[in-house]
């Protein structure tokens, strides 16, 4: 696991933006040959986005043959409705990119055969040939997408249940009205996110302190689902100083050291 800490979250996003727009080119991807990439809504991958439209609008990077998946969606809300992850990309990110409409997957939330659209999902993911970059943020509680504690390590696209602290948490999106908030979720599972070719992890602010330290400094356990990506064998944590705050003083400086040595080498 490579570990990068950065002085604030604007840091983050930069260097992440930047690195995503580099495998991109690296990649050299066509019509025929794609990019895909996993994407994560809420707070953490916003400053991402923006840079990401930025560098397009600037010219550096075209999104015309990258595929896209989308973590997860509340069971219920139609893609229109003001809190569905549907409208938040449209509203944050493809609708300022030239992404073509087909080359975006979500999953819907307005069905009725659950277990179809979720095998709908996986099958199109194997059908581009697999997520190349998987982009995560992380819950206080250190789930990625909605695989909360207690969810297993192999886990495909399936239903959620949501337990009463993630509803709580995001009633902050409806008004703070936790009867607003969907109960049920569709969300890919930990095993389709560690299926990728290479996952980014990004985390910013006090409230990610916990997670981030058992992601990185504790054993890989179930109630902590991001730990898993110490197992993963091209997975990248990128952090905000005060998110790294409750790392050990010696982890810290290991990582920062790591990183000062290879810009030191370019």
């Amino acid at each position: 696991m490579r570990v990068l800490i950065k002085p604030d979250y604007d840091s983050c996003a930069k260097w992440t933006a930047e690195y995503i727009i580099y495998k991109i080119q690296q990649f050299r991807p066509t019509a025929n040959k794609p990019f895909v990439i996993g994407l994560p809504t809420g707070s953490s991958p916003l400053g991402v986005y923006q840079e990401l439209i930025n560098q397009h609008h600037a010219g550096k990077i075209s999104f015309q043959n990258v595929v896209t998946f989308n973590m997860d969606e509340y069971i219920g809300l139609p893609p229109d409705h003001p809190q569905s992850y549907s409208r938040f990309m449209w509203d944050n990110f493809f609708n300022f990119i030239d992404i073509k409409k087909e080359n975006v997957h979500l999953l819907d939330g307005m069905t009725t055969d659950y277990v179809s659209e979720c095998q709908r999902y996986e099958d199109a993911i194997k059908e581009v040939g697999g997520v190349n970059l998987f982009l995560c943020g992380i819950g206080t509680d250190g789930h990625i997408a909605f695989n909360e504690p207690a969810s297993s390590f192999a886990s495909r696209t399936r239903i959620k249940l949501l337990k009463p602290e993630t509803i709580i948490a995001n009633s902050r999106f409806f008004g703070g009205d936790t009867s607003q908030v969907p109960e049920k979720v569709l969300t890919v599972g930990i095993g389709t996110i560690m299926d990728a070719q290479e996952i980014i992890l990004i985390a910013s602010g006090k409230n990610k302190q916990e997670a981030i330290r058992q992601t990185i400094e504790c054993g890989i356990n179930h109630l902590c689902p991001a730990s898993i990506l110490q197992m993963h064998e091209h997975a990248i944590v990128i952090c905000d100083d005060c998110a790294a705050d409750k790392l050990r003083p010696d982890t810290i400086k290991y990582f920062k050291n790591i990183e000062r040595s290879k810009m030191i080498k370019k």
